[in-house]
């Protein structure tokens, strides 16, 4: 399993692929997320399992983090291993696969001096959101409003923005600081920087996928670590596959418009009939699946902004009592690059 996902990793776009790439750059993105894995003696020797103050409980878990395409939300690479690692440790056997003409998106795990001088070695520049308490020396200022700093070896342009989400419920604002290898501010302007970062979702949507269209949340079966190996290799393979399908139906179109379910719907489909098990002399690269999207696709993308929540709370109806609002809601969305609040 592992060598058919090594077969068939990749962003799988082409050059007219929309969304794929930024100023000549591919978009990436690395993130971690955690799979739950059978609670067995094995696998709570192995990876232990969550506890509070009263008991322990829980699956025991692994942590997937992968490299991802955010124009087609392909995988490029993936590594996983126990939960107490961290991702960050993960994320650093994915430097084999950053080079030069990608630009790769990051969460604030990720934005370690450590971790962002591994990045910078590759030759692939970075654009990370920062930590609120994170104070960067200002060493000098920028036309744009961004500003010159320094990570331990490596020299980053710093952005601090005001972001503003109005929805029909009311407006919330929030103020953020981001940090970019690219220096130029005249090839690569900070407010076209902050709404560039806003593709890092991808990569959470190619998560929810994996782990809530093809798992459906279940838990993994094996009972042994080799066996858990496979299934994860297994599961990046399959969706490795159906992304190559939809990206090989729609060349010239934007893959947001395509509907993830509705390929996956049609293999299993394919499968159950054991349709196309005899290879033909034609190479169709549109295919059935490709044919199944392309007919049903998605309307372009409208900004939403939906409450986040627990995925697992104790009761599904807890948040009735709270009076969360988990309602979706459209919405605009303002950004304001500020002036530098630290003195040089």
């Amino acid at each position: 399993m592992r060598a058919l996902f090594d077969l068939l990793c990749g962003p799988a776009s082409v050059i007219r692929t929309g969304g794929a790439r930024w100023k000549g750059m591919l978009t990436v993105a690395i993130d971690g997320t955690f799979l739950d894995v059978p609670d067995s003696a094995v696998h709570r020797a192995r990876l232990g399992k969550g506890s509070n103050q009263y008991a322990t409980s829980g699956y025991p878990q692994i942590c997937l983090t992968a490299l991802v395409a955010c124009g087609t939300r392909a995988v490029l690479d993936a590594a996983f291993g126990p939960r107490s690692r961290g991702e960050s440790v993960y994320g650093r056997r994915l430097m084999r696969s950053l080079h030069h003409g990608m630009i790769v998106l990051l969460d604030r795990g990720f934005s370690s001096n450590a971790f962002l001088g591994a990045v910078a070695d590759t030759e692939a520049a970075f654009l990370t959101r920062l930590t609120s308490h994170r104070k960067p020396p200002l060493l000098s200022r920028y036309d744009d409003g961004s500003f010159l700093s320094r990570f331990g070896a490596v020299e980053v342009r710093v952005i601090e923005c005001e972001i503003t989400i109005t929805t029909t419920a009311g407006r919330h604002t929030g103020v953020y600081r981001m940090a970019t290898s690219l220096l130029d501010h005249h090839r690569y302007p900070a407010c076209e920087l902050v709404r560039l970062y806003h593709e890092r979702w991808e990569v959470e949507s190619a998560y929810f996928e994996i782990k809530k269209t093809m798992l459906g949340r279940r838990v993994l079966r094996s009972t042994t670590w080799a066996g858990i190996a496979q299934e994860v290799y297994a599961l990046l393979s399959v969706y490795q596959l159906l992304r190559i399908a939809i990206a090989d139906a729609m060349p010239g179109v934007d893959p947001d418009l395509a509907s993830f379910s509705i390929a996956l719907e049609t293999a299993r489909d394919q499968v159950i009939h054991a349709a196309g098990v005899i290879a033909d002399t034609v190479i169709d690269l549109v295919g059935t699946i490709g044919r199944a999207v392309l007919d049903q696709l998605m309307p372009a993308r409208r900004l939403r902004v939906s409450p986040r929540a627990v995925k697992r709370p104790l009761s599904r109806y807890a948040h009735k009592s709270l009076k969360i609002d988990r309602r979706t809601y459209k919405a605009t969305l303002s950004i304001g690059i500020l002036a530098p609040t630290i003195s040089p």
